[in-house]
């Protein structure tokens, strides 16, 4: 194995402190010089004692021997050796490897990394030794937990060296307290540099998805599935970095003695959030409280996140950070509770083509701004910024406030649905939401069956169609073998569903209120590219409409059944009672002719016409005038 993968000489490496003009605050760098690539003789390594063991393999301290001409050292170093991998895929791992182990060079933040080697068939991960890590100093405080001020300080290290490794687009997806590590100078360092990314899809001897790509109490609800509910994203890492916070503030891992099986339930099926102590800063309290959204999309990015650290008495308002002694946005109090953070990601700039921001609702209420060119900005104050938008056939530019728009590049925005152009069903669904798109073109999009977002170019995309919350839909007619599990009606026809939610990658969670459940309705997942929308304007014909009617709920069909026995019940009532009526006054009348008749049958018959008295008295009675 290690002629496949090849060798390069050992460097050295040394530490010094870096001061930014506030001694409080001095920064240890590392410094290596250049390296050819991350192999390690394994000769050199020794192995010496375990110190811990996890979901991805154990923990080791050990000798690292580097010699040349000039030296000869003994490092201590610490190992993570990884739980067995097939031969077969070392080669694969090993390509990863060092893609990461040369983007992390440089990172000050970041363990340093010595390299990659084999012992006794498995894979050493070998990193500089550090004392302890912050779970260790937490272990040894009363109640387990840091103070404020100490949260504060640690979180701005942690946030740096987060931030440092998603600028080299790095996903770390296994943040906690124990694998942030404390250096001589008391600064946090991370101390992971992505394994669960590295490893998935690389075979385990266990496929419990916490192994592969996080520790469960610490995972966002994407990182369960990601090819169903993702995609997973640098977002995804602010979920696990708000959970670390409030387990340093509070001394508690979420889910606490949670198995992995109930906390998947908590956070991927019932939507629960792991509990924020009160009386935090604004700033800290905002950030935190967005770190645990269910989509993905409003989560604040790391760098919000850091600067919420460095100010933590600032507010976020729909344009950005505001002053402490501005507490008021849009007219509003400016509350913890009120943050959009995905309306902070694009920042508009004069020349950019916009239009009024899409609605999530049902109902598409038509656009304010169907198009126009952002041509000026405005700052009433402080806190507020508007932007001036030039549309066509108008005069004057009209004064917007930026989180009402979107912009628009090539014909596309963030948010919208689209098709990619060459499908590959096996892959991914065809059919995605655009998460972002550059000035230049580049985009990303969520696809089913992808696991991070997909980048390409706006030219690979056309516009698909668009779905939202509360529209009913069903399994098109030609596709026979739906992607997810669908429920059928009697004669093999699929049934029509409403739309609960949407997950970031198009994912359609259906719920089926026309099927009678006596406990918690189950829900369903659907492939937006096999599903087609179901309405009353499309329901050609009474019977069809009828049995859409039915779908919005299953007690429809008894309602209307009941209420048609009812009605029945009341017509042959009113029906029975008009008869029975009928039949008193016709007897009455038979029993007064008959009186009529025996009084007058003998005498005068006049109370008969005369051509009736004719007939009955054909003797010849006379007739009374």
């Amino acid at each position: 194995m290690a002629e496949q993968v090849g060798s390069s000489p050992s460097t050295d490496s040394f530490e010094y402190v870096l001061f930014e003009g506030d001694p409080d605050n001095m920064r240890t760098v590392v410094s290596t010089s250049n390296e050819t690539g991350p192999w390690v003789d394994p000769g050199v390594l020794k192995l010496t004692h375990r110190i811990g063991r996890g979901p991805l393999g154990d923990v080791w301290i050990a000798t690292l021997h580097q010699s040349t001409d000039d030296y000869d050292n003994y490092h201590e170093v610490a190992v993570k050796m990884l739980n067995s991998i097939k031969e077969d895929q070392m080669q694969a791992f090993m390509i990863k490897f060092e893609d990461i182990f040369s983007k992390l060079q440089g990172l000050s933040d970041v363990c340093f990394l010595h390299g990659v080697s084999i012992k006794s068939g498995k894979i050493c991960i070998i990193m500089k030794f550090y004392e302890g890590s912050l779970a260790d100093k937490m272990a040894q405080l009363e109640g387990d937990k840091l103070s404020l001020a100490d949260v504060l300080r640690y979180g701005i290290d942690l946030a740096q060296g987060v931030l440092e490794m998603h600028s080299r687009g790095i996903l770390i997806l296994n943040l906690k307290p124990s694998n942030f590590l404390l250096n001589g100078n008391d600064q946090a360092i991370i101390g992971d540099i992505g394994l669960p990314l590295l490893l998935y899809g690389i075979p385990r001897p266990s496929s419990d998805m916490t192994v592969r790509l996080g520790t469960a109490n610490y995972m966002a609800p994407e990182q369960w599935e990601p090819g169903v509910g993702g995609p997973i994203s640098f977002e995804t890492d602010s979920w696990g970095f708000g959970c670390s916070v409030v387990e340093m503030l509070t001394g508690v891992r979420p889910w606490s003695g949670k198995s992995s099986e109930e906390i998947h339930d908590l956070v991927v099926n019932t939507q629960e959030k792991p509990s924020i102590p009160s009386g935090l800063p604004a700033a800290i309290e905002n950030v935190i409280i967005g770190c645990f959204n269910y989509d993905l999309r409003k989560r604040p990015l790391i760098r919000d996140i850091l600067h919420a650290f460095k100010n933590p008495n600032a507010v976020y308002g729909d344009c950005g950070w505001i002053s402490p002694g501005h507490r008021t946005i849009m007219g509003r109090p400016a509350t913890a509770y009120s943050t959009n953070w995905l309306l902070g990601k694009d920042k508009l700039q004069v020349g950019d083509i916009v239009r009024s921001r899409k609605s999530s609702s049902f109902k598409q209420e038509s656009m304010d701004i169907p198009e126009g060119m952002v041509v000026g900005m405005e700052t009433d104050g402080d806190a507020d910024r508007f932007i001036l938008v030039r549309v066509h056939g108008l005069h004057d530019p009209l004064k917007l406030h930026p989180s009402t728009l979107e912009r628009v590049t090539f014909g596309f925005a963030a948010g919208d649905w689209v098709r990619i152009r060459e499908e590959d069903r096996k892959k991914h669904s065809p059919v995605g939401i655009l998460h972002s798109i550059e000035r230049d073109g580049r985009v990303t999009v969520g696809f089913i069956g992808m696991e991070t977002l997909w980048h390409g170019n706006s030219a690979d995309l056309q516009m698909s169609e668009t779905f939202y919350v509360g529209q009913f839909v069903r399994v098109k007619a030609n596709v026979s073998s739906p992607r997810f599990e669908w429920p059928q009606k009697k004669g093999g026809k699929w049934e029509a569903g409403r739309i609960l939610r949407i997950l970031p990658n198009g994912c359609l969670v259906v719920g089926f209120p026309g099927r009678p459940f006596f406990r918690k309705m189950p829900s369903f997942l659907a492939d937006p590219a096999e599903v087609e929308v179901v309405s009353f304007d499309k329901c050609v014909g009474m019977v069809k409409k009828y049995q859409h009617l039915e779908d919005y709920h299953w007690v429809i069909r008894p309602v209307l059944i009941a209420l048609g026995l009812l009605t029945a019940l009341k017509l042959g009532f009113t029906i029975g009672k008009s008869i029975k009526g009928s039949r008193k006054k016709g007897a009455k009348v038979s029993a007064q002719g008959e009186g009529f008749q025996d009084g007058q049958s003998g005498a005068n018959p006049a109370w008969l016409p005369s051509p009736v008295a004719n007939i009955l008295f054909r003797d010849g009675v006379a007739i009374a005038r």
